[in-house]
This record gives C-alpha cells, structure tokens and sequence, in this order.
C-alpha cells in the first residue's frame, strides 16, 4: 500500500496542486483559495423561497448554491430559480444535487453550473443483497452504469457544465459493497468507476468528493484518494470537495467539521468546502470562512517556522490510510490511568482546576481529570535530538508533550515527537503551544483550532491525554476537550447524533425534531442516533448507528435498527414515543439522572 499521498513527508502542509476547474464564474484548483459553498434547505419547487435563499447566502459570501433535484419534473424549476437569480443580478453558480434518477440529472443539466452525482446510487437501487460477482458480471454491471451515465456526461461537455462526483460513506452500491465493502476504498473505487467514463468520453470538468459522518473514515477516504489520483498519474489532479456528511448542529456538528474538514485542509487537500449543519444554511458560511482562516494561519505559522526537520512516510508513527491507536505503556497520573489501552484523558491547568473545583458536581461529565502542573510531564522540542535522546534513555515511561512557545505549528510538532519518541511514551496533545491570554477571544476560534489540531492528531493515532489552552474559561475548555474526544471517536461519554442538514428533500422540521430527540435521549450514554430527513441520507448513509429516525413520507416516520426498517408510517407526532420504545426493547434504555443542585 502506498504510504503517501500528495507530499512525501506527514510534515508538510503544502497545499495539493490541482488543476483548475470552471463552475459558473468560480474557479476551483489552480491557484484559487478554497472556496465556500453550502446547500438552500427550502423546497425546490417553491421558487420565490429558493431564490431569497440563495440571495441570502450570496449576500454572506457563500461561493456556490447548491440545489436537490429529487426528480425530473422538480428538476424542472431549475430554470425558473435560476433565471430568478440572474434577474437580481446574482452570479453566484448553482449546482444541482441528484441521487437514484438520471432523468432528473438529464433535466437539471440544462440549466445549472454543475451536476452532483453519488456513484452510489445512481442509476442504482440497493437491495443490501451478498453476492458474488464474476468478472464477466462485474463487467456488465460497468456497462449498464455507462449506458446510463454517458448522457450525461455528454451533456455536461456539449454545455459546459461541471459535475461532483461525489461517493457517501454508506451509500455504495451493492456491486461494490461486494467487492470492496463499506470502506474508504470502496468509496474510492467507486469514484473511479464514474471518473474513467468520464476521462473515456474525454470529460474533465469533474471534482471528487469522498464524505462520511464519521471523521476517521473521511479523513481516511480523502487521503486514499488522493494518493491513488497520485499513482494513476499527473493529470488526475482533479480538484477535491470537503465535507462531513450529517455532521449535527451545534457545538459538536461545528466541531466534528473541524475535525474532518480541518485536518485535510492541514494537509493540504481540498479546494471547497461546505460545513454541513442540521441548522438554516446561512449559519454553515461563517463556520466555513472561520474554518479556512484557521488554516491559513496554520500555513503561515509552517511557513515561518524554523527548521521544519525532513521525515518520510516511512518513518512516521502512523498509517495515514489505517486508522490504529500509538501502542505506548500504561501510567498512573494523580491517581487516573492513562497510555496503553486507557481512555485518553482530559488535562486542565492549576488555575483552571482551582476556579472549578467548588463546583465539580455541577460540571457533570465534564471533570477535569489531570492537573498540569502536577502531571510530571516533559515538554521538549521535538526538534531537540537530545531531549529525545535523554526521553529515550529513561527506564520507564514518560508523559511527553511539546513545549510552548516553539515556532512550529502543532500538527507537524506532535507528529515529529510521536515518531522520534519510542513509541511506549504517552503524549499529552495540546490544541495550541501559545496559551490564550485573551478573555475576548471568540469561543468558534477556540473551537475550530482545537478540533483542526487536536481531532486531526487523534485520528491518525496519536495522544494520550490533551488539553485545551486557547480557551481561557475553565468550563468551556474543559467541555470543549470533552466534546473534541467525542467527535473523533475517541471517548464516548455522551449519545452520539448523526443528523444530515436540511434540504429540498426534507420530509420534516430537521431542526425541531433533533431538539426533540436529544431532550428525550440525550442521557443515553455511548447509543448512536441517526436523524435523516429522507431516504437519500438513510439508511445507507447512517450507516454506523444504532437507531435511526427517517423521514419515508410527508408527515411520517420509518424507524430503523442499524440499516434495517423496522417501524413504517409512523405519524411524526408519536415518532419520538415510538422510537424511545424501540431503544427500550433493544435493552439501551436507561432514566435519566435527576439534575444535580448546584452548591
């Protein structure tokens, strides 16, 4: 397996070169910046909404628009949403999203920038069905997806249209579930099922997306991919779209983007972006700017940093491609075991353990578990041979970390110490190695750092403890530490919600329903709960829940048990009833705690 992808050392933040593609008046690859885009919630067939909606995120500096087209007669108002933009005078590029229906896509070409297509579904109905493929059937099934995508394709040349071809995590079809499986490589494989069509019919107006709910396995996917467009040669330099699928809303769907969004971005990949929030859509566009403009910091602080040193992919202490744990001994800190097999703990400072100690019984969950300054911990540069060397030399373990106030940015810093440090020293990650001295910061500052640095590292393996210092509340940083371990699905202290943002093909209030759902389960410890608006984003692309909450008509409710229905028709007024009902007889039903008084 290919142990790189863009660069030749994990150390690198340069950015990926991609060639440049055109949609509308916008340019994605080359030279340009990464560019921001997000998707209208409102019901395509109502004109006059999509288009104020689409003013709106104009008017904020979303990019690009993006439009479901659930079926060719909806696909229909395109031209009049569309045309109702021009007339304001809005530029902005408008991209269709199509899922099962190449009719729609057909219909939809003839009036937009771009055409979104998941090599999943189209033209394809999954059965969930084991079975075994000869090459000769494999063959044929390749040849009837080409019959049904070549037209389109000719119709993007002929018209000047881009297109995504853009593969979901849990929406693959049968044909490569059977030959892949539901993983980063079966996303990939069936990417390149479309893009050697298009390349065939001498079509390159494309852009691959490669999204998943959960962080580990999109981090994975991007970066597969990237390595195996690297390996099939210089003009697969296809730009790249970021996105985590059915990311929530809230604090965790803002930092479960960071995470998955925000560590590509570290290493260089991608060239737009949209945060995907169970919110309206003019909240994704400032998490988006604020997410790209943390990575500009972070290439400019790599920029300036002294001394970067070399270190190949080989010599790195993780797999960029196999998600596995950094193997290190056990230790006991204050009491809390750490390293080895142990839960990654949460680190606080003196100061920040002094302000909350009265009220520790209040903060629930969110305990502060090791003091900084009592921890024992070495913080050296990484750079340093011979604070290693001395590291190294010990009899027994160290709790290391990197030092502050170093001119390296921290994801290159904690990886260089993870592959210099043997491997039987716990790391304890930092989210910045600058404290914050501001009690003004912006708290979404605090939390895209902490999720870009920290999330990133503990998705390729690395740490063991961390602690969030960009923060100075003591509070909020510790959930904030809480909610980054969570997200990264690390450490699991809370119910996990995997709800897709609204769109067109919504079937109910997205929004209001997930309120309701975490007020009734959200004491639900380690249970995971997808809310999908249709049946595009279920059940396939739920794929790694327990139970899920699905939108199959206007006004009712399917109930799943991982992918399987098991409930139809529900009326959405007794669904949040029907579906706790459903946890209790699978056994994960437990009350709730009663509130603790505060002191």
């Amino acid at each position: 397996m290919l142990r790189s992808f863009h660069t030749d050392s994990p150390l690198s933040s340069q950015r990926r070169q991609a060639r440049a593609v055109e949609i509308g008046g916008v340019t994605l690859g080359g030279d340009e910046p990464v560019v921001v885009q997000s998707m209208l919630t409102s019901d395509t067939r109502e004109t006059e909404d999509c288009v104020n909606e689409a003013l709106e995120l104009a008017g904020v500096d979303c990019q690009i628009v993006r439009v479901t087209a659930q079926t060719r007669k909806i696909a229909e108002n395109l031209e009049h949403i569309v045309a109702g933009l021009r007339e304001q005078g809005c530029e902005v590029p408008i991209v269709a999203d199509i899922h099962f229906k190449p009719d729609a896509a057909l219909e939809a070409v003839k009036w937009v920038d771009k055409v979104r297509v998941n090599p999943g579904n189209y033209a394809d109905k999954k059965k969930f069905q084991v079975l075994e493929y000869t090459d000769e059937e494999y063959q044929e099934e390749l040849d009837r997806i080409r019959e049904a995508f070549a037209p389109l394709v000719e119709e993007c040349k002929t018209r000047g249209v881009a297109m995504r071809i853009g593969t979901n995590h849990g929406s693959l079809s049968d044909r490569i579930m059977n030959r892949f499986g539901d993983t980063p490589l079966g996303m990939v494989e069936s990417a390149l099922e479309f893009a050697r069509i298009a390349r065939d019919m001498d079509f390159h107006r494309f852009v691959f997306s490669m999204k998943a709910s959960n962080p580990k396995v999109m981090i994975a996917a991007y970066r597969l991919l990237v390595a195996r467009l690297r390996e099939l040669g210089e003009d697969w330099n296809y730009p790249i779209h970021l996105g985590v699928t059915e990311a929530g809303d809230g604090e965790d769907g803002r930092i479960k983007s960071a995470i998955g969004i925000g560590s590509l971005l570290a290493d260089g990949i991608g060239d737009t972006i949209r945060v995907s929030l169970t919110e309206d859509a003019i909240h994704e566009i400032p998490v988006a700017q604020a997410l790209s403009e943390t990575i500009r910091l972070h290439r400019e602080r790599a920029s300036m940093a002294g001394g970067i040193p070399e270190l190949s992919w080989e010599d790195a202490s993780f797999d960029p491609f196999d998600y596995q744990r950094r193997a290190t001994d056990r230790l006991e800190i204050q009491g809390v075991p750490l390293g080895a097999d142990e839960l990654v703990r949460v680190v606080t400072s003196q100061e920040k353990w002094d302000a909350v100690a009265h009220k520790l019984p209040q903060l629930g969950d969110f305990q502060p578990e090791i003091v900084l300054e009592e921890s024992g911990v070495v913080a050296i540069d990484p750079r340093d041979e011979e604070a290693i060397a001395r590291v190294n030399a010990e009899g027994g373990a160290q709790f290391v970390t990197v030092a502050d106030g170093l001119d390296l940015p921290v994801i290159p810093a904690f990886r260089l110490l993870a592959a210099r440090l043997q491997s039987r020293h716990p790391i304890l990650l930092k989210d910045t190695l600058f404290p914050s001295t501001n009690p003004e910061r912006p708290f979404l500052d605090a939390l895209l750092e902490g999720g870009v640095n920290i999330g990133s590292l503990l998705c390729d393996g690395i740490g063991d403890a961390i602690i969030i210092q960009g923060e100075q509340a003591p509070g909020q940083s510790l959930r904030l530490s809480y909610n980054i371990l969570q997200a990264a699905g690390t450490r699991i202290f809370k119910t996990d919600y995997v709800a897709c943002p609204s769109c067109g093909r919504t079937l109910f209030n997205l929004q209001t329903t997930t309120q309701k759902i975490r007020e009734a389960t959200g004491h639900l410890k380690g249970v995971r709960i997808a809310v999908m608006g249709c049946i595009v984003n279920g059940p396939g692309e739920m794929a790694d829940a327990d139970f899920g909450y699905v939108g199959g008509a206007p006004g009712k409710i399917n109930l799943y048990v991982g992918k399987e229905a098991v409930k139809f028709n529900i009326p959405e007024d007794e669904a949040v009833d029907r579906l706790i009902d459903l946890i209790k007889e699978h056994d994960r039903w437990v009350e709730a705690p009663e509130p603790v008084a505060a002191v």
